[in-house]
Order: structure tokens, then sequence, then C-alpha cells
């Protein structure tokens, strides 16, 4: 989905971590409360006193619990009424009702930020489709809750033929900004006789809907986003069509929480496993049509246990 941790390479001044802070500042959404009002019905997600003893006791003491995101439907996205809503959102909510917290939850405005939101501790953890990866594990906790890989999306009936990376040699394709995606595009560009035009596009929204007005040729992008758009068509132009035959880098996609705070890390994957055992999670998964993409058991910097691609 997005791995941005390339953009925080150790060493890197603490400046830039507060500048790429900053700066998303103004993109950001205002925070919103998560309404647990359906989540609430599902099997194990209940107010589980064992679990909220083991919070921090600054959250405890406050009540809220703060949570970046951005928008990679139908991971986190604004519906049309601009409430946010997808996996993270009721995963959200859930976490909410069973650790007894309010759950504030704020889109950050694009992928990029959401390293700085946590490395900057403006906000307590992230629940978003982020790449997890050894190198991100150098920098944060990551809470791997659900599985996902790369494919492509061209506009529907794919008419330029694409089957493989190494068909977008010589086409426009459009990726968000800082992303594990941009990376693998990168580097099929540097091996074609002629270069791809990489067009890098901050927001996943701008990113699809480049390719819908033909301004991109495709994008290489998280699977589940992929299949969730072609199923659930949005924007205006061409519909879009997931190549589910291309199925690349499998992994995880991970919460981030400060490695300076395993209190709340183990207390929200056990909350996590504990909606996994319920069955809570799963229908989540399938109410947002990613039911295979769903983790069995919730484990924490797990990446170095996915296949080498």
């Amino acid at each position: 989905m997005k791995n941005v941790q390339t953009i925080l390479k150790a060493g890197i001044a603490t400046a830039l971590v507060t500048l790429m802070a900053l700066s998303g500042h103004a993109a950001e959404s205002a925070a919103e409360k998560m309404e647990a009002t359906d989540v609430a019905k599902l099997p194990g997600v209940v107010l589980t006193p064992k679990l909220v003893d083991g919070l921090p006791a600054s959250i405890k003491a406050s009540g809220t619990l703060k949570v970046a995101t951005d928008l990679t439907p139908p991971i986190s996205f604004h519906d049309d009424d601009g409430k946010l809503v997808g996996i993270d959102a009721d995963i959200a909510a859930a976490l909410g009702v069973i650790l007894g917290l309010d759950v504030q939850m704020t889109d950050v405005g694009a992928g990029a930020a959401i390293v700085p939101a946590i490395l900057s501790k403006r906000f307590d953890m992230t629940i978003s489709g982020i790449n997890d990866d050894v190198e991100l594990e150098k920098q944060v906790d990551v809470i791997d809750y659900m599985y996902d890989a790369t494919t492509i999306m061209t506009i529907k009936d794919n008419p330029l033929g694409i089957k493989s990376m190494e068909d977008l040699c010589g086409k426009k394709v459009a990726v968000p900004v800082g992303t594990f995606q941009g990376k693998m595009v990168e580097a099929a560009s540097a091996k074609c006789k002629t270069p791809i035009d990489i067009m890098a596009i901050p927001k996943m929204p701008d990113v699809l809907q480049a390719v819908r007005t033909g301004r991109a040729d495709a994008t290489v992008n998280g699977y589940a986003t992929s299949v969730y758009t072609t199923e659930h068509q949005t924007g205006n132009g061409k519909g879009l069509q997931a190549l589910p035959e291309i199925r690349l880098a499998v992994g995880y996609l991970g919460m981030l929480i400060s490695k300076d705070n395993p209190e709340l890390r183990d207390t929200v994957a056990a909350a996590l496993q504990q909606m996994v055992d319920s069955g809570a999670y799963e229908t989540i998964m399938k109410k947002w049509s990613l039911g295979p993409l769903a983790v069995k058991t919730v484990k924490v910097n797990d990446a170095a246990s996915m296949p080498a691609e």
C-alpha cells in the first residue's frame, strides 16, 4: 500500500522530521471522533478491563487515543458526507470500545506524513495502510494488522495490454509520493530501454484520478485498494481495472507506534487479537471486500518473515 520509511533514513537530521510533520498540517483534516454504532454490535468488541489496565497512564488519564491516517480506499477514505470510513475507521472505533477510549482520528493529508506523525509524537499511533518492512521497524514499532500486495491498475479493459512491470516502460505511470510502489516503479524504470514517465502525486485519490482522466496510463498500487476500486468505482472519468494476475511484493500493512511506548503497542496488539479471535476483525475485513487479506494472528515487527521479492 504505502511505505514512507525511505524518506526518513537513519541519520537524517531531526529537522527534516519536524519540517515534514509541520508541512503536513495544512493538508490535515480536523480530528474526527470514531463512532462505534455498528462495530459495538460485533462479538468481542466489549470493554475489557484487563486491556484498559495495560494502557499508558497518560492515555488512561486523558481518555483519548489520537490516531493518524491518510486516504487509501477501502483502508481509509471519506464517504460522500465527508466522514472517515473504511477498515481503519471500523478498527479504530472497535479499539475505542475495547479500551474505553475516545478515538480521535485525523487524516494527515498524505502518506508521506504518516511516519513523521509518530516520530514527532503528535499522535499516539497510526492506523493506515503502511507497508511494513525491516527498515521501517528500525524507526517505529509496527503492528502487522493485514496483508497486502502490489498490482497494476489501468483504465477499464486495459487497452494498452499491460501484463507486467516491463510493459510500463515508456508509459506514464502515476504513484503516490514517497511510497513503496513508487520505489518499485523507479527500479523497474531503471531496467527499461525507454524509461517510465513517473508522475509522483501526493494523494492516492488524485493518483487514481490521473489514470481515470488519461493523464497517466497506469498506476502501481496496493492490491487491496486496486481490487476495491475496481468493484466500487468512484470519481470522474473512465472506470479503472486492477490486473489481479499481477501480485507482487506480498507483505504486511502495519499500524505504527513509537518505540518508547511499548505499553500502548502491546495493549493495541492484544485488543486486535481479541477481535481476531472473536470474529469481529474478519467481519470488518469482509465488509470491505478484503476477507482474503485478513491475518490469523496479530504480530509485531514481523516483516522479516515475509518472502523476499
